[in-house]
């Protein structure tokens, strides 16, 4: 599937007389290589696939495509190193949109469209995890949404295959009225595809260094605020709306929490640009509502240096980051039902503690929530926190400031993109790391996009014994 991702800019550089459609056509004919060894290879062995299988191969598929994916770059006219290359493929597939490129407004066009197709490839294969197979591997209380239809592992892929068709359909769909949006609000035919692409994503990936905020464009703004919500909501409910449950898109906890979240850190944002940054209420919604909802999903688009409004806006967005929006979504972090669990957790243990001999039985979605999915949960925000002063520790080794190392570590594990400051901040980039803190930041990608436990349970002895 990569390597005939490949065939769209090898046509676009051969449009515009590129000379780099030759290192798709070679990258294109590698992966096919590879890809086809391994159907050869496993032709004939059923679907079966038990649960120490399913965690190897989530973590060996979104480590190894990021090797393919990350060719053309390595041996483009951009002249990357193999370092800088697997970082922005990688950054690419998980939908981070963190990048060390420079100078994209006068990049091959062919590169161009390759980032973008990485995110939306990307978007797809986290939905389809996060749905088919995060909930039946139990990690970080994905459980809650585990489908009464498949209750075995066996059963992974065959259900796989059916949510990922009827996804991909709905995804498509999602892309090309964003992208016809797009075309409406002014943008060229290469810009709208690309931006429709990253943006479904949640991804962040742009054409320009100067992002959404180099078209200057209050309606095409308008467009990205609406579609990186989109991509922010569990896809599953956008498929029971067109299956005549209309109601179910407000029945969903966690799709009404995560609006609540995001009209209430909009508000927020807009009355203290307006009562302390002097700035008019047109602008105020802009670029507040904007940005704000850029970095709560995890996009990293910008259209302006967010990072230059103080320290309170610097504050707010760095923890912001680390939210996310929905399971089920393109969006990455935390998550929003993980909040949720925990904030029921916590009113039945008060709860408890006021009247010890009550019986306080904590609901999600109309069901309860089992001790298992709680102690997911908790272990998931220890990790989380534990993995992520980790990550800032490693990267400040390698010589960085701490402001650096933080948002680096931040975006990095919740995938969201731009951090703070001026060397990695939305006004700039992160080619100016070292090698060694691209690649604890690549680690960190891959975990944060993997639920953390998929690939920790790798490194467990009891995990490989018989």
């Amino acid at each position: 599937m990569l390597s005939a991702g490949m065939v769209i800019p090898v046509l676009v550089d051969l449009a515009a007389g590129n000379p780099d459609w030759e290192v798709f056509v070679i990258a294109m004919f590698v992966s096919l290589a590879v890809g086809g060894m391994f159907v050869l290879a496993n032709r004939d062995t059923g679907d079966a696939l038990n649960l120490r299988q399913a965690f190897l191969l989530t973590t060996l598929a979104w480590a190894g495509l990021p090797a393919f994916a990350a060719m053309p770059l390595a041996f483009s006219e951009l002249n990357l190193s193999y370092t800088d290359a697997y970082f922005e493929a990688i950054s690419g597939l998980t939908t981070t949109g963190s990048t060390i490129i420079s100078g994209l407004d006068d990049a091959p066009p062919g590169i161009l469209i390759w980032r973008a197709l990485l995110q939306w490839f990307g978007g797809i294969g986290i939905i389809v995890m996060a749905v088919a197979v995060l909930p039946m591997l139990q990690v970080g209380g994905m459980q809650v949404f585990k489908a009464e239809s498949f209750d075995t592992v066996e059963k992974i892929l065959p259900r796989a295959g059916q949510i990922s068709g009827m996804i991909s359909g709905l995804y498509l769909a999602f892309t090309a009225i964003c992208m016809l949006l797009y075309l409406i609000a002014g943008m060229s035919v290469f810009d709208a595809m690309a931006h429709a692409m990253t943006v479904i994503a949640t991804g962040g990936f742009s054409t320009s260094d100067g992002s959404i905020g180099h078209f200057d464009s209050y309606f095409i703004d308008m467009i990205t605020v609406f579609f990186m919500i989109v991509g922010s909501i569990p896809f599953i409910l956008f498929m029971q709306i067109l299956r005549g449950r209309p109601l179910a898109f407000w029945q969903d906890e966690q799709a009404r929490g995560f609006l609540k979240l995001v009209g209430f850190l909009c508000l927020g944002v807009i009355v203290w640009l307006i009562l302390w940054k002097g700035f008019t209420p047109a602008e105020a919604i802009r670029y507040g509502s904007f940005n704000i909802v850029s970095i709560l999903t995890g996009t990293g688009y910008a259209t302006t240096d967010y990072s230059q409004w103080g320290s309170f806006s610097a504050t707010l967005f760095f923890l912001v980051m680390f939210i996310g929006g929905c399971a089920g979504s393109t969006s990455c972090g935390i998550k929003i039902f993980r909040f949720q669990v925990l904030l029921k957790s916590m009113r039945g243990w008060v709860n408890h503690i006021i009247q010890p001999n009550g019986v306080f039985v904590p609901t999600y979605n109309n069901r309860p929530i089992t001790e298992d999915v709680k102690s997911s949960v908790m272990a998931f925000m220890t990790l989380f926190l534990g993995i992520f002063l980790l990550l800032a520790l490693a990267i400040s080794i390698t010589g960085e400031d701490w402001i650096t190392s933080f948002s680096s570590a931040g975006t990095a594990l919740a995938n969201v993109g731009p951090g703070l400051g001026e060397k990695v901040g939305p006004g700039g980039n992160f080619s100016g790391l070292s090698d060694a803190a691209k690649w604890i930041m690549s680690i960190g990608m891959l975990v944060g996009r993997l639920e953390i436990f998929s690939v920790l349970v790798l490194f467990s002895p009891a995990f490989w014994r018989a």
